[in-house]
């Protein structure tokens, strides 16, 4: 199945990155009623709805904002930097362990979704605003690994690509990341990134 690219096939096909897309075993189809409406919000916020890596993505002047994304256990509402939010409540969360910039909101019922109603709509507003203001997250220099930005937006939307690069050795990982990080461009990053992808699900580091 080929990946998804247009919005009105992802609620009936998915993202099309995995053989259940387009079948009762679909994530998507786990969660209609909560994706839906969390679409809903997000449209409703003013952001341009395109589709990227598959899944429906929502942009400013075409700087990434958020994702939707489905899985088994959970839908998602994600923020691409969404360690700049204020998050009274505590409900964002870190996708992975050293995510830097990416904060999401798990969803299990629509009831979350309506009892968190006020600050989705909130998060929207404040990440348009970082976004028209050009606020960047600054990382975590004395992390052992600074992840890139558009690293982090590969991880959002594909989780099996954090799975397997968490997965790698130290070194691998550290050799990707020398890699990434040694473009200037973000477009160039961005297409080292995509060039690596099929590697890392493999388990392979850079020069195996």
């Amino acid at each position: 199945m080929s990946l998804n690219t247009e919005v009105g096939l992802y609620f009936a096909n998915g993202c099309g990155r995995c053989p259940r897309g387009g079948t009762p075993e679909c994530s998507v189809r786990f969660w209609p009623t909560e994706l839906a409406l969390l679409r809903k919000i997000v449209l409703q916020s003013g952001l341009t709805e395109t589709v990227k890596w598959g899944v429906l993505c929502y942009t400013w002047e075409q700087a990434n904002i958020a994702i939707l994304g489905a899985f088994r256990e959970y839908c998602s509402l994600s923020f691409f930097k969404g360690a700049l939010l204020n998050d009274p409540r505590g409900i964002l969360e870190k996708p992975g362990e050293n995510t830097q910039a990416a904060r999401l909101v798990r969803i299990t019922t629509i009831k979350q979704i309506r009892l968190w109603k006020s600050d989705l709509e909130a998060f929207l507003q404040q990440a348009i605003e970082l976004e028209r203001a050009g606020t960047k997250v600054e990382c975590d220099a004395k992390s052992n690994l600074v992840f890139p930005i558009e690293l982090e937006q590969q991880f959002v939307a594909l989780p099996v690509l954090r799975t397997a690069f968490a997965a790698l050795t130290p070194g691998r990982q550290r050799g990707y990341i020398l890699h990434f990080t040694g473009a200037k461009q973000s477009q160039t990053r961005k297409s080292r990134i995509e060039k690596c992808i099929p590697q890392i699900l493999e388990g392979r580091g850079m020069h195996d």
